[in-house]
């Protein structure tokens, strides 16, 4: 057993291809004498590696594991699991203090940035606060959101289909909370970090790429959930207007402008933790290169339905 533990983390920490290649791979407590509480997965997504752009610090990148993230990770005291799993998702963050003079005085304190996931509900709900100074993240709410109008036979393949490439179905099927209750829970995260007293958010905005994410979804899912959509939903940044604007250049999403700006997809896309790091680090090169991030749409407070979109150049 001992043998196979080193073997593994030797392989993982030298980035053996084999794990590249492979389709997910499950390792099952029963195998590694392991904490029966979950198996974990290692994703297909170690395809994703690429060397990282000139003002990242080099790491080997790991996947963020999605039971801490949500405050749920029993293996704290695994060696094998520290070793394969983020538990620190500012790692992937970080940049070079050196260059934090470039940043240009912001109209913000914190990016509160977010990357929904779910076409017919919304199935995740990440969300990263980042540092308007420092471009640190400061901290993260991240909840898997369980549908309330599917059946469990549709939840399942849908969850299959969406989450199963990926390999963290089964964190979907153990953690995943009615919208309700999300909402609910990021409520009190808001105001656990003084964003929000109730009115509209506090020295912070949202940063998405593109509006659908709160001008279309989060309405629709606030309307299928019967509840009231909450005031700090009100106004957001969308990257790709900002993006337009300062360099002059069109990028249709998240992809485009990391392809454009040279800056390495990480991770698995369309999986919503990792797209939301990913246009964190696109938000980071934005205000490092001395972009100014304003507020690009704004809900009419009488007719939520109705946005008013704040840049004449603009993507959408």
């Amino acid at each position: 057993m001992a043998l196979l533990r080193g073997c593994l983390a030797k392989m993982l920490s030298h980035r053996n291809p084999m794990f590249f290649s492979l389709s997910p791979l499950i390792l099952h407590p029963t195998n590694l004498s392991l904490p029966r509480t979950h198996s974990f997965t290692l994703s297909a997504s170690f395809s994703n590696f690429e060397s990282p752009s000139f003002h990242e610090p080099h790491f080997r990148w790991k996947p963020i594991c999605l039971y801490h993230c949500q405050g749920k990770c029993a293996k704290m005291d695994d060696p094998i699991h520290l070793e394969t799993f983020n538990h620190d998702c500012s790692s992937e963050l970080q940049v070079d203090i050196a260059e934090l003079n470039k940043i240009r005085p912001q109209n913000l304190d914190y990016f509160l940035v977010l990357d929904l996931e779910g076409r017919v509900e919304i199935l995740e709900f990440p969300v990263l606060m980042i540092s308007a100074k420092t471009l640190q993240v400061e901290d993260i709410f991240h909840r898997f959101v369980r549908p309330s109008k599917m059946g469990e036979r549709r939840i399942n393949e849908y969850i299959e289909n969406k989450y199963g490439k990926f390999g963290v179905h089964k964190v979907w099927h153990d953690t995943a909370i009615p919208f309700t209750e999300v909402i609910q829970q990021f409520g009190v995260w808001l105001t656990r970090n003084q964003l929000w007293m109730g009115a509209e958010l506090t020295c912070a905005a949202f940063v998405t790429c593109g509006n659908w994410d709160l001008k279309t979804k989060v309405l629709q899912q606030c309307e299928v959930s019967k509840i009231k959509l909450p005031p700090y939903f009100m106004e957001w940044v969308n990257l790709k207007d900002v993006y337009l604007n300062f360099y002059n250049r069109r990028a249709t999403g998240m992809v485009t402008m990391m392809k454009e700006l040279q800056i390495p997809l990480k991770g698995n896309h369309h999986l919503g933790i990792d797209d939301t790091v990913n246009i964190a680090r696109v938000l980071q090169r934005l205000l490092l290169d001395g972009a100014l991030i304003q507020v690009t749409a704004k809900r009419n407070p009488n007719s939520p339905q109705k946005v008013n979109f704040l840049f004449k150049n603009r993507i959408g």
